[in-house]
């Protein structure tokens, strides 16, 4: 049999293993391990850690570092690495002087850009200099990040890593410091996460929560068997659970047990071994179970995990059809039935076992990061340890997207602007009970080889919304015309993932296609996934027509399900994507005759669900009233969202989207439908009173905490859920964030009051307050939820007067009363003044205070200061009295860009300072002018004396000559 390289690798490991030599995987590669390029502060601590996977001291000779500005796609430093060599673990530091340890080559403070960037290692001659254009030409490895999630560089990603998006280095990941940590997931699959620097080091890598409730963590085969299991904390008691052997040949059952979990260890883990006397034993694993795994020889089974209990799986019984909860498939060279691999672990291959096993035996440890079950090659083999964290060491395993010098990649197309996958035909129901001609045919629209990794395809039953299947693509790729096949043993040509027959339901059910980095979309207990959703399709069968309501309405919103016809052929049919790339657009899909991995056999004149046309946008459309359910703990609050618009108005044509602030997507986007009442209210909730329902997400909370809501005018595939934020077609957007993003692209200023929802205020809700302003933040107030009638708003009916002068804290010189006029008649001044002081006295009142209360407050000019005066609207005689009470006790705001407040009846503050300011200048003025006249006297005579000096010659004496003195 012919093993891929990934298991050649594995076999050297066990070799290895087995004798307790120092492991050494050939050669192994050379790698970008980790990236730390934003620091807090001014960016002292930068650097990028290169590691040679063998684990050894590795020579550098002919390689090249070389860090791209993402702005113009060009090289602003190159390091060349010749003449250096890694320390003996087969790390390499380059980085800034304050690293710890000390790197071998030292960067100045803040010469790695932040973002968005990329770093790329190459081999080879090629003349890699400063100033270069981005290029693949002896590429080995690289990274392409980025500091904020709007940051996009096509160029970078689609020659340094295509078909990988750039990676956001999170900061806020935690208080101090995070760097790019390169991860191994599974068999040659890697990924990069944000985490704990550790230059130098192993990379922590610790592995995202683990939403399974059990999983197999370690298996000891040959002497000394143990399986040890890792589990969440407490321990799920509750949770009954099977362990079954599978036998390999057979396909059957060969040992069950219930797992009795009463407690775990610190560590999270539950061991179950034949071993009595280990102090760490959870549960004692009988003699004939120990027996079957302690076999010499060349053992192949399955040890699987079922939730259940012993009787649905005793002995001799065959292969069961339940998805299970882990399941670890190993085989040591015999024949391993193909159904284990195919139910089991579809798309996955078994683990390989080496001939050393027969030498005392092997321990298999999860060691990858990924945090899916039911993956073999999340398995590394080595030491024993029972009870305690497994010991995963000697990776030599390089990742499928580094090529080292000589070799060869596959042309992974990336997903930004050249192209996506989508589903292209699906045979659900295949003539005869065994359905064994099944098939899923995806398909690039490029039309090339592209490479599948993070792609993963869920197959759904329509009667519990929750996945039967969930498989991972990774390590898979199309054809080189962009076609990629799952299926039955009997489809030709053969699938590269082969089914097991009868697999693919019939409907009412549906086929979806996900992009996930980080695992399977779908946990348990979770709803129906949409992040990460390429493409889906619904379908059913005849006399199914209301199942899958909820796959529908989720996943293709505003559809009917499409009917593969038995009526169509006599002999098979499918459901073919025709005319049409949008994604989830199922008037694109035609019953058609089967051609898998060719083009699909359309009608020249598609006839199923033709694509409706666009209603007219008309004026008067507005988002009336929003709601969260966790916006308060009362028990009754409920989300929901009201429309507004022409009485009896038609809302086909017109798209809901949620986003939530983090990170910043549509979680839902739902497709109106029927018309306004009477009163012109549309209203979209969660109650049974409404027209349409808000569906179920995954986090149960249909309206976030913080977020917006948008309206959109078009057709529903341009608002896909996951779609970033967008302006293009917007009609309307209430944004209850203080997110700059969605601030600046849904609202035309970046200025908003973000209400704070307090359990106190009892119901509350978003109330407009305005008829006809659209996207206008000072539109919007807390009040108690008024759904299908009209808001309830701040009114004269308790009305406060207010007399506030605003200036700086510190005066500057100039007019003041001509700089007010001109604050006056500045663009927004005024709305971002009203909701300055609508945020100081919320903070300070906690009554729901909002700009919407300074509505009828106006703005003028009193002695150089800014007037705020008026009424104060207030909902109710509480809210007033609060109001009030707070006025009264604050004598001075601090508001926001050294700006104070107070009231204008007492504005001795000013006045003292503008006295004292005067009473400055006329006294320096006076003096000033005193000065000026006296020097202008002085050198005027002095002037005078020179031109003219005195004439001694003709003084005339004095006739009375000279007195006597008066004394």
């Amino acid at each position: 049999m012919t093993m891929r390289p990934c298991l050649l690798l594995y076999s050297c490991l066990w070799a290895l293993a087995g004798v307790g030599l120092v492991l050494s995987l050939g050669e192994g590669c050379l790698l970008i391990s980790e990236v730390n390029a934003d620091n807090p502060g001014l960016d002292t601590t930068e650097f990028v850690e290169l590691y040679h996977s063998s684990g050894q001291r590795a020579s550098l000779e002919g390689y090249s570092l070389v860090f791209y500005n993402g702005n113009g796609n060009m090289a602003y430093k190159v390091l060349n690495l010749t003449g250096y060599v890694t320390e003996d673990s087969g790390y390499f530091l380059v980085g800034s002087a304050s690293v710890s340890p000390r790197p071998a080559i030292i960067l100045q403070a803040n010469s790695i850009q932040n973002g968005l960037d990329g770093i790329a290692l190459y081999h080879g001659e090629n003349g890699y200099s400063i100033g270069m254009k981005v290029t693949a030409t002896g590429l080995v490895d690289a990274i392409v990040y980025k500091s904020r999630r709007s940051d996009s560089s096509g160029v970078l990603e689609e020659v340094l890593t295509p078909g990988k998006p750039s990676f956001l280095e999170d900061e806020s990941f935690q208080l101090g410091d995070e760097s790019i940590e390169r991860c191994w997931l599974s068999g040659s699959n890697w990924t990069f996460q944000a985490g704990t620097p550790s230059p130098g080091s192993t990379n922590p890598c610790t592995s995202p929560s683990i939403n399974s409730p059990v999983q197999i963590s370690e298996l000891r085969l040959g002497e000394g068997v143990f399986l040890e299991l890792s589990m969440p904390q407490p321990a799920p008691t509750s949770t009954p659970l099977a362990l079954v052997l599978l036998d390999g040949v057979t396909a059957t059952v060969s040992f069950s047990m219930d797992i009795q979990i009463q407690d775990s260890t610190s560590k999270g883990l539950f061991l179950i071994t034949s071993d009595r006397g280990n102090v760490s034993v959870s549960q004692v694993l009988p003699p004939e179970g120990a027996s079957l795994l302690q076999q010499p020889g060349a053992l192949v089974g399955a040890v699987v995990l079922y939730s259940g209990g012993v009787a649905d799986y005793p002995t001799g019984s065959p292969l069961s059809q339940d998805q299970p909860i882990d399941a670890l498939v190993y085989t040591g060279g015999g024949e391993l039935n193909p159904n284990l691999t195919q139910t089991l672990i579809p798309g996955r291959e078994p683990f390989l076992l080496s001939s050393r096993f027969q030498e005392g035996g092997v321990s298999l440890s999860r060691c990858g990061a990924a945090k899916w079950s039911r993956d073999p090659g999340v398995f590394l083999g080595g030491r024993p340890t029972p009870g305690q964290t497994n010991e995963c060491l000697g990776l030599g395993l390089c990742p499928h997207t580094v090529v080292a010098q000589g070799g060869t990649v596959i042309p992974a197309v990336g997903p930004s602007g050249q192209g996506e996958f989508l589903l292209s035909e699906v045979n659900a129901d295949s003539p005869g009970a065994r359905e064994d001609y099944e098939f899923i045919e995806i398909r690039h629209t490029s039309g090339q080889q592209a490479s599948l990794d993070g792609v993963w395809l869920l197959l759904f039953n329509g009667f519990n919304n929750k996945p039967y299947q969930q498989m991972d693509l990774t390590g898979h790729s199309t054809d080189p015309h962009g076609f990629f096949l799952l299926g039955s043993s009997g489809v030709t040509p053969r699938p590269s993932i082969v089914l097991p027959p009868n697999t693919v339901q019939n409907g009412p059910d549906a086929v979806a296609l996900y992009r996930s980095l980080q695992g399977p979309p779908f946990s348990q207990g979770d709803s129906i996934p949409t992040e990460g959703l390429l493409d889906a399709v619904v379908y059913r069968s005849r006399g199914s027509d209301k199942g899958a309501k909820a796959l529908g309405e989720v996943l293709t919103p505003g559809q009917p399900h499409l009917l593969e016809d038995p009526s169509f052929s006599s002999v098979d049919e499918s459901l073919s994507r025709c005319g049409s790339l949008k994604p989830r657009l199922l008037a694109a899909f035609q019953v058609t005759l089967l051609t898998p991995m060719k083009e699909n056999a359309c009608a020249l004149e598609p006839t199923l669900h033709p694509q409706p046309t666009l209603e007219p946008k008309l004026d008067g459309f507005v988002i009336f009233e929003v709601a969260g359910a966790n916006w308060t703990n009362a028990t009754d609050q409920q989300a929901f969202v009201e429309l507004r618009a022409p009485p009896q108005s038609s809302m086909v044509g017109y798209v809901l989207v949620v986003f939530e602030q983090e990170p910043i997507r549509a979680s839902i986007s739902i497709p109106l439908t029927g018309e306004s009442n009477s009163l012109g209210f549309y209203l979209i909730g969660t109650s049974v009173s409404t027209n349409q329902r808000l569906p179920v997400v995954s986090n149960g909370t249909p309206i976030p905490q913080r977020g917006a809501v948008a309206l959109y005018h078009g057709f529903p595939s341009s608002f896909p859920v996951g779609m970033t934020a967008s302006n293009l077609s917007l009609v309307d957007a209430v944004v209850f964030s203080d997110d700059q993003e969605l601030l600046q692209t849904l609202t035309p200023s970046s200025q908003l009051y973000t209400p704070e929802f307090r359990p106190e205020l009892g119901l509350v809700s978003l109330s407009r307050c305005s008829c006809c302003e659209l996207r206008t933040p000072q539109a919007w107030t807390p009040s108690k939820p008024t759904p299908q009638n009209d808001s309830l708003c701040p009114s004269q009916t308790f009305p406060l007067e207010l007399d506030l002068c605003v200036s700086k804290q510190e005066s500057k010189q100039g007019n003041a009363e001509t700089d007010c006029r001109k604050w006056l008649h500045r663009e927004g001044s005024r709305e971002a003044m009203r909701s300055e002081v609508a945020l100081y006295l919320e903070s300070h009142c906690h009554c729901g205070f909002s700009p919407v209360h300074l509505h009828e407050a106006q703005f003028s000019c009193y002695e150089g200061l800014i007037r705020l005066s008026g009424h104060i609207l207030a909902l109710s005689e509480d809210q007033r009295n609060n109001i009030n009470q707070t006025l009264k006790n604050t004598s001075l705001m601090q508001l926001s860009g050294g700006l104070v407040g107070m009231s204008c009846q007492e504005p001795e503050f000013y006045r003292s300072k503008g006295s004292e300011m005067t009473s400055g200048w006329e006294i320096a003025l006076v003096f000033a002018a005193l000065l000026v006249v006296g020097l202008a006297v002085a050198v005027a005579a002095y002037c005078y004396r020179r031109r003219r000096p005195l004439n001694y010659s003709s003084i005339e004496l004095n006739n009375q000559g000279e007195g006597n003195p008066d004394f």
